[in-house]
């Protein structure tokens, strides 16, 4: 974690303090502010957005992944939008500089989501310098040796085999139904699941019943609390979709495709609650309608219903040891029972 010493309405002093690693200034020094563009030896790295209303929010978040730098204040609310850019900033080559003004925000700055901003821009007072050298010397006691590893987007996913280690009811609740405006091929559903650090493959109704025709745009999603992964590689609770979303598809050999959600159909329904182990010995469960056309995939070309389950069977998954915040992968400690 850097401190930087805000300059840009104090004269500049004649000595920094040990603790600033930089400057933020309007008159060419260190990172220098023009207007809302951060440059640094007369360079272009950056963007300062002042954050009042979510319509600002959205505007430093559209900045991300595009500048080197992106450094906010903020006239009011920090800690939860805070805890946002910080996640959505994670692996997207963007650095965040927040403006602090008060020595009892300094430390919820620096270890906000756990990992903090990446640098705390403060005038140079006592009290405010005192702050940081706390919180840098508190960073750098947990800093890891080495960056975690990190998987890049491709278009192909690692899926393994768990093991069911109980099958009991879920109760009765929303279940919702994802109707796609493309067609879903034999051995292909969607990731979806109560815990982000391992997510089922949930084919498609496109195996026809006796009773009920096949529905080969459909897959059978399970309660609102579900996470799900999306296109883009995020996850969202099941809640929160909506028409026109994008969703990813998978199919049992792992390779992947996008698809969108042309409507979602919710009615109550009896669950089953469906547990496994997987990789990092997290107990995952998963909710799903209890019925027969709603099936798991259990290997490459092997699906089973759910009401045909039993302990011991397979199901198909993608393990993840990154925890999820607002549907961003974030290394952080998190734990989902």
């Amino acid at each position: 974690m850097q401190v930087w010493c805000d300059f840009r309405t104090t004269p500049p002093v004649q000595e920094l303090d040990p603790v600033f690693d930089n400057t933020l200034s309007k008159n060419g020094e260190g990172y220098s502010l023009n207007g809302n563009v951060v440059s640094y030896g007369g360079e272009v790295v950056g963007e300062f957005v002042c954050i009042q209303n979510s319509e600002s929010y959205n505007q430093a978040r559209a900045k991300i992944g595009l500048v080197a730098w992106l450094v906010v204040d903020f006239t009011d609310w920090k800690m939860i939008p805070i805890e946002n850019l910080i996640a959505e900033c994670e692996d997207s080559g963007t650095m965040l500089g927040v403006v602090v003004t008060m020595p009892e925000e300094v430390n919820g700055i620096a270890f906000a989501l756990e990992k903090g901003a990446d640098a705390i821009i403060v005038k140079p007072e006592d009290s405010l310098i005192e702050a940081c050298m706390i919180a840098k010397a508190s960073r750098m006691e947990i800093q890891p040796d080495s960056e975690p590893y990190r998987d890049d987007k491709k278009d192909s996913l690692d899926l393994i085999k768990g093991s069911i280690t109980s099958i009991e009811s879920g109760g009765v609740g929303e279940r919702y139904c994802i109707d796609l405006t493309s067609l879903i091929s034999n051995g292909e559903g969607m990731l979806i699941g109560s815990n982000s650090s391992s997510l089922a493959l949930v084919h498609g109704e496109i195996i026809k019943s006796q009773y009920v025709p096949a529905r080969p745009f459909r897959v059978n999603a399970g309660p609102p609390h579900s996470y799900i992964l999306m296109a883009d590689g995020k996850t969202k609770y099941i809640s929160e979709l909506s028409s026109g979303d994008e969703i990813m598809l998978i199919s049992d050999s792992g390779q992947s495709r996008t698809a969108t959600i042309g409507r979602l159909k919710i009615e109550k329904r009896p669950f089953l609650r469906i547990s496994w182990e997987n990789d990092y010995q997290i107990s995952s469960s998963i909710f799903l309608q209890q019925a027969e056309t709603v099936r798991i995939v259990a290997g490459v070309g092997r699906v089973i219903s759910v009401t045909d389950l039993a302990i011991g069977d397979s199901i198909l998954c993608h393990n993840s040891q990154y925890a999820r915040h607002i549907g961003n992968q974030v290394s952080i400690s998190a734990k989902e029972v």
